[in-house]
């Protein structure tokens, strides 16, 4: 029965630690994801909510193929001090972890504060050229999320671009895609997009933080039974010790 029970922990190990290796890579993705997609938006908030989610998230990425290697090592050999480092690094990875879940809520409780407070200045910088890195932004933005202006497209109408264009038009980035005679112009407001941009703003960086917490959570979870599996496997390799100690007539401290 304890041969059978140890023989399944390895395996269980084994098997856990190939998700380790595999969870690797798609952490490191959507650690590239969220730095590649919060950088389309990083006008609207401050640099540190898009660097630091996307930073933890691939240096996690990169400890867990620490970790499979490590663990694949150990689990094989039975290594007491590779289990013993592959237990810690867990832990110092879970810890990580917990560090990551709680960021990401205190982050999404504050990305709708940040958004409604500097919104309004980055649309009082546009000026309508690619050059302008604001300009780009909300045109990315207004395209990406169909949206136009803050709350709707009237919105233009108090923004310096507007009085200094003076053609009673919005951007070209507030059209639907399916009307290519659009010119932005308020005069036929039906063929813009209703809808203002903050509230979906703020529900897309939402949606990203919440993506990022339920996937640092799924990689816990894994953790800890991979944890409980090398406790298992340790556990086995020190009463083996102890047993063939005992038996050349030693005792073992």
């Amino acid at each position: 029965m304890g041969h059978c029970g140890i023989t399944s922990s390895k395996t269980a190990l084994v098997l856990l630690n190939l998700i380790f290796l595999a969870a690797a890579g798609v952490l490191c993705y959507v650690g590239a994801y969220v730095f590649v997609t919060y950088d389309d938006y990083d006008h609207f908030f401050e640099d540190v909510y898009t660097l630091i989610p996307a930073a933890v998230i691939i240096g996690v990425g990169a400890l867990l193929f620490v970790i499979g290697l490590i663990g694949c090592y150990s689990t094989i050999r039975e290594s007491p001090c590779g289990l013993a480092s592959f237990v810690f690094i867990l832990l110092l990875v879970f810890v990580i972890e917990v560090a990551v879940v709680v960021l990401g809520y205190v982050y999404r409780t504050k990305v709708e504060e940040h958004v409604n407070s500097s919104i309004q200045g980055v649309y009082n910088e546009y000026n309508g050229t690619n050059s302008n890195a604001p300009s780009r932004a909300i045109d990315y933005v207004q395209r990406q999320l169909k949206c136009c202006g803050i709350h709707n497209f009237s919105d233009w109408m108090n923004t310096p671009w507007f009085e200094a264009s003076q053609n009673n038009s919005v951007p070209i980035s507030c059209c639907k895609p399916d009307l290519d005679t659009c010119t932005g112009s308020l005069a036929r407001s039906e063929d813009l997009f209703q809808e203002g941009c903050e509230v979906l703003v703020v529900k897309k960086l939402k949606e990203i933080m919440m993506y990022v917490i339920w996937a640092t959570l799924t990689f816990a979870t894994i953790q800890m039974l991979s944890m409980l599996c090398a406790c298992a496997v340790l556990c086995h390799r020190r009463r083996e010790m102890n047993y063939d100690l005992l038996t050349n007539g030693e005792t073992y401290a």
